[in-house]
């Protein structure tokens, strides 16, 4: 209690899959560190920050900073910019060190399917989606992240966090996680029913152990909280397990230390299960983590203060608050069996954080309920999806969710869920079985009301056909390699101009083109072409966006320019640099391209070690004389960093005031760029682009060379 009235530190996360995240560490242990560690603010001395001994390769970090100090002392200005400039680039994550532990203990590996139930705000996510990238030479891993939230507003906010990654493997959907639907994909010509092989199962709980953050849980909490909990926990988690695949993992997590939210929810799981699911022993996974065993025996209380030990103790007039399954198992040999002392119980005092509680469990076996796939309607046609494929059948019966635990409602005794038609996956075919029993579980998928959607409207997922009049341009003017995934190319529209390109890995297209109807998504796929304003002059229609070049470079084979360290110096600090202030190579290499949207490129160089040891691909515009870099207001900061410019902004306009419909010619999100002298003006200039849209407004900046004293001033 003495830790929980005591302000929690703040902690970082370096992003683990960016080839750069070893730039950023150095530029953080070498300069941001050193510097804030000397200071004092109001009294309280800064100590060194400290890597996070569990954390693997020191890619996260805390400090007796707290989150107040942080952003209100004037003597941390400049590393309160950098964490923000970094955090909205995708670089950093300011992440609770508990909240990191659920997603390493997965063990995510790039071909995993992933499940995130209750996703928002997306911190987890966002691990999640680096671990699916731990090999950058991949642009399309084989696995994917569906992150989920119940809540509509909330889903805007995990998109956001999921942008900054821009992965083509991210796909946020809007749904009740108790009763998510049960998705398919297409297999050899058949459909079946989508098992993940990882879920993250971090449900809604009372929140005591965030007390050190948030201050309203003092004031707010009661014995309570939990018991009105501990029902809508247990669905979510049935759910997750019922739709994880035999041999997969979910962990189970909640930031309450109370057993009713933690081990009753586990062990009635465990229960449930008749031996389907086991508990995993992660104590040698995370070393250096501190944390207290499963308890095994708990009481239940009140709000009024009357204590119960057992479910015979509960007067009849309570069972409508407290069930038999907030209490531990009577039995002692299937209490020993449950081995719920492998659960994990990270407490403040430990190490300096907040409360936690996390389970591993693994699926040995189909959950009693549920070993058949269920046979149901077929799906009807998609309206909203287009550009099927052999692979892609609409003909075959779809199987339809799997019946799931009926939710424990109020005066009435626990449900088993029923027998309903099912289908053996063994033998491949369909079997009828007995009808469900009148009073027994759900059959079937949910009558249509049940399904209303609620929320803003979608725009719909268009994939572009194998003879869309759109690509074949693009594919000349950027030579992309035969084996380019243009099936994978999706927009936003059916009717009308396509404004913008994205991309989705083939399996989350798979996913996509078979459950339309099924579920409800909120965004997907990363974009990697926009329309340019005015296509006539410049070949093509369409130019590379920043956000996807990662995942477009390697299929691109024309239209690069190679550049040194100094050109990206002038690049991202000038707005319209003349050709010529290009080094010779990349001058040489720019006058021999027309008009039109490039790739920048630099190569690391070995024999400069003070130099980026990493490649960096920036999308650009060449126009009659001059050339430009158009990439977004921190991103643009980020790298300035990383080839050695301290970057120090008063008064810059936030990334999100800034359209990101920029105008061709204009930097995207571009607000708060320096201007040089020598430079092009605004207005309509050689670029043929009007550039007084987003990117002319711009706002004070400084900025100083790390190289010298010189400094300059740019304002319009």
């Amino acid at each position: 209690m003495e830790a929980m009235r005591e302000p929690l530190p703040a902690t970082i996360r370096i992003t683990g899959y960016k080839s750069h995240a070893k730039e950023i560490l150095h530029c953080l242990k070498e300069k941001y560190f050193k510097e804030v560690q000397a200071l004092e603010v109001d009294g309280q001395k800064i100590e060194a920050p400290q890597a996070l001994s569990w954390y693997p390769d020191e890619l996260a970090w805390h400090t007796n900073l707290s989150r107040k100090i942080l952003r209100k002392s004037p003597l941390l200005e400049k590393f309160h910019q950098f964490l923000v400039s970094e955090t909205e680039s995708g670089n950093i994550s300011r992440q609770e060190a508990v909240s990191m532990i659920p997603p390493l203990l997965l063990k995510i590996e790039p071909h995993h399917k992933i499940l995130d139930m209750c996703a928002a705000p997306g911190s987890k996510t966002a691990q999640l989606i680096e671990m699916l990238h731990s090999d950058m030479d991949v642009p399309f891993p084989e696995g994917f992240v569906i992150a989920n939230d119940v809540d509509n507003k909330r889903c805007y906010l995990l998109v956001h966090q999921a942008k900054r990654l821009n992965s083509p493997c991210i796909m946020v959907v809007n749904h009740d996680a108790s009763a998510i639907p049960w998705l398919q994909v297409a297999r050899d010509g058949k459909r079946d029913a989508l098992f993940y092989d990882r879920i993250l199962c971090d449900v809604p709980c009372s929140g005591d152990g965030t007390m050190r953050k948030n201050i309203d849980v003092w004031k707010k909490w009661t014995t309570s909280n939990s018991l009105h909990l501990h029902g809508l926990q247990l669905r979510i988690a049935v759910r997750g397990v019922e739709q994880l695949a035999v041999g997969g993992r979910m962990v189970y997590s909640t930031c309450s230390l109370n057993p009713v939210e933690d081990e009753a929810v586990i062990a009635s799981l465990l229960e449930k299960s008749e031996g389907a699911l086991e508990l995993v022993d992660a104590a040698e996974d995370l070393p250096g983590l501190k944390w207290m065993p499963g308890v095994t025996s708990w009481k239940l209380m009140t709000k009024e203060g009357q204590w119960f030990s057992n479910w015979s103790e509960v007067p009849e007039s309570r069972h409508t608050q407290i069930r038999p399954t907030m209490f531990p198992p009577t039995d002692p040999e299937k209490l020993k069996a449950m081995k719920l002392e492998r659960c994990m119980r990270i407490l403040p005092h430990h190490q300096n954080t907040g409360g936690f509680f996390v389970a591993v469990l693994m699926k040995k076996a189909p959950m009693p309920w549920n070993r058949r796939h269920p046979k149901v309607r077929p799906a009807r046609p998609s309206c909203s999806l287009e550009t099927r494929t052999a692979d892609d059948p609409v003909d075959d019966p779809a199987p339809a969710e799997p019946p799931m635990a009926e939710p424990e409602r109020d005066g009435e005794e626990e449900r088993t869920p029923s027998e309903t038609p099912t289908v053996d996956p063994d033998a491949g075919e369909q079997t009828e079985e007995p009808a469900s029993k009148k009073n027994g579980g759900v059959c079937g998928p949910p009558p249509s009301k049940k399904m209303k959607l609620f929320g803003f409207k979608e725009d719909p997922f268009v994939f572009l056909t194998e003879d869309d009049p759109v690509f074949p341009p693009i594919q000349t003017f950027y030579d992309l390699s035969p084996d380019f995934p243009k099936l994978n190319v999706l927009t936003r529209t059916h009717e009308g101009k396509k404004r913008h390109l994205y991309m989705v890995s083939k399996e989350l297209r798979n996913v996509l083109l078979n459950n339309s109807e099924r579920i409800k998504i909120i965004n997907t796929g990363v974009k990697v072409w926009s329309r340019n304003q005015d296509s006539e002059p410049f070949g093509c229609a369409f130019r590379l966006a920043q956000e996807g070049i990662y995942t477009l470079f390697p299929y691109i084979r024309a239209r690069i320019v190679n550049i040194g360290v100094e050109d990206v110096k002038v690049l991202l600090t000038q707005e319209n640099p003349f050709l010529s202030k290009l080094s010779d190579d990349a001058h040489a290499q720019a006058k021999k391209l027309d008009m039109g949207s490039i790739v920048l490129r630099y190569q690391p160089d070995t024999n400069n070690p003070d130099a980026p040891q990493c490649p960096i691909e920036l999308c650009g515009w060449r126009g009659k004389t001059s050339i430009r870099a158009f990439v977004p207001r921190n991103e643009r900061f980020h790298y300035l960093r990383m080839v050695g410019v301290e970057v120090f902004h008063k008064q810059g306009r936030r990334a999100d005031e800034a359209s990101s419909e920029a105008p061709e010619g204009a930097a995207e999100d571009g607000a708060g760029e320096a201007v040089a002298e020598g430079q092009e003006g605004p207005g309509r200039g050689e670029n043929g682009a009007d550039s007084n849209g987003t990117g002319g407004r711009w706002k004070k900046l400084q900025l100083i060379w790390a190289q010298g004293s010189f400094s300059y001033f740019g304002e319009h």
